[in-house]
């Protein structure tokens, strides 16, 4: 009989052994050595000895789970959620504040040093309010026909069943404190089995719900949403598919923030950075870096809807966005008009397709901000090259497509002056950062 090679499978060791931790990677998980092999151990903080059991064994690494934790870190707080452990939205509450951010701008210097070979520092760090700084929020809706409930949370850590949110310390307080009568109202329409997903916003004029429905909404259930949208105050918008938004009101207002002194109007299905503090820090750092003159031309690449293509335009001769999603487009040209801003241009292009062949790659500009999603620019980094522009902010939610995009930069001569890391979202593993490039060498206080 023909007998086949099968390679075996790796044996997890399932046997308890003592290790202590001494570091902690972006994700909130300890790090820790044994017999040469790198342990990834959720839960377990540098400096903490504990009892652990291996769950997933590689050739390089594995990983752990706590099977008793022997002492405890100066570094470790209570978390002040009910739902840690629990919900996946967080996953460093247990961790002080000082540890979470000096690992991710620890990381940052890491990935950098490895892709670029420069030793830089990602400090001063942008800081954050350790609580209460989301002012946007997506909860799925999920009806159990046994408990005769709809949840309303996040997804559970590692699975797609919903944790049934009533607090989350994460979310302005403007908003946490509509969890709970949003739920009953809910709980309460005819169509509560046939709800999808509810967003809340927190414009600068007040607070908004998208309620996404899948059948048309009855007028009893009209008239339930429009009694809560007037007892607290927020103004209710229907999605009746991915597409649609209509005003349960319609003398509703427009939702609006501020930043730079400019007011942008947004439709509540933009995409709006969702901590206002560190986004206001961070425009006003862009601004500083890219030092703005009078006779200015500065193109904003992945622009959105103007968030610092307006505050930029503001102070130099000419701006120019350029977006991939037409309605964010929209808003940034009606946002210009708002603020009686005449001298940017909004593009809706692709920017992963031939940039060459688009009208805006045609004109010259002397400084360039790019602002992309965590799949990075590759498509557009060595046409900022040929741009040759004085200076380049690049902001960044992946520092790993950022040190991949900056070798573009580095190999055409640019100086990589300075990076920082944004606190964006405190207590979780995502890493947001900025740097800036010069053609000439430079210094930054």
């Amino acid at each position: 009989m023909v007998q086949f090679y099968s390679p075996n499978r790796r044996s997890v060791n399932r046997g308890i052994i003592s290790v202590t931790a001494d570091n902690l990677d972006a994700q909130g998980q300890g790090i820790a050595r044994h017999q040469g092999k790198t342990i990834f151990i959720p839960g377990l903080l540098p400096g903490e000895q504990a009892q652990i059991q291996l769950t997933e064994e590689k050739r390089q690494f594995a990983k752990a789970k706590v099977v008793k934790r022997l002492s405890d870190s100066p570094y470790r707080v209570i978390p002040r959620c009910p739902h840690f452990k629990v919900c996946g939205g967080c996953q460093q509450q247990h961790v002080a504040t000082e540890l979470q951010v000096n690992t991710k701008a620890s990381v940052l210097e890491h990935l950098i040093q490895r892709e670029t070979g420069i030793n830089i520092s990602a400090q001063p760090i942008i800081h954050s309010p350790e609580y209460g700084y989301r002012r946007r929020a997506r909860l799925g809706l999920q009806y159990h026909a046994k408990q005769r409930t709809l949840l309303m949370g996040f997804r559970q850590s590692q699975t797609n069943d919903l944790v049934n949110i009533k607090h989350c310390s994460v979310m302005r307080p403007e908003l946490e404190q509509l969890l709970q009568p949003l739920s009953q109202c809910l709980n309460s329409l005819n169509a509560v089995k046939r709800l999808g997903h509810v967003e809340l916003v927190l414009a600068d004029n007040g607070p908004l719900i998208v309620l996404r429905h899948l059948d048309p909404l009855k007028h009893e259930d009209r008239e339930i949403l429009r009694t809560f949208s007037v007892q607290y105050r927020v103004a209710v918008y229907l999605a009746g598919d991915e597409k649609s938004l209509e005003p349960l009101i319609d003398a509703q207002s427009e939702p609006w923030y501020q930043v730079d002194g400019l007011k942008l109007v947004f439709s509540p299905r933009d995409f709006i950075q969702v901590n206002d503090e560190v986004n206001q820090q961070m425009v006003s750092q862009a601004l500083a870096w890219l030092d703005l003159q009078p006779t200015d031309r500065v193109l904003d690449l992945f622009c959105g809807m103007g968030n610092f293509t307006l505050p930029i335009a503001n102070k130099v001769q000419a701006a120019v966005g350029v977006e991939g999603v037409a309605a964010l487009v929209a808003s940034g040209q009606y946002n210009a008009r708002l603020n009686k801003i005449n001298n940017v241009d909004f593009f809706h292009e692709n920017l992963e397709s031939d940039i060459q062949q688009q009208p805006w790659a045609v004109q010259g500009f002397n400084k360039v901000l790019l602002d992309p999603a965590r799949a990075g620019a590759a498509g557009v980094m060595t046409h900022i090259v040929k741009l040759a522009p004085e200076k380049v902010v690049y902001v960044s939610c992946n520092p790993t497509t950022l040190a991949r995009d900056s070798k573009i930069l580095l190999e055409a001569g640019y100086h990589l002056v300075s990076v920082r890391m944004l606190d964006m979202f405190p207590h979780t593993s995502h890493l947001e950062s900025m740097a800036l490039f010069s053609r000439e060498s430079m210094t930054i206080e």
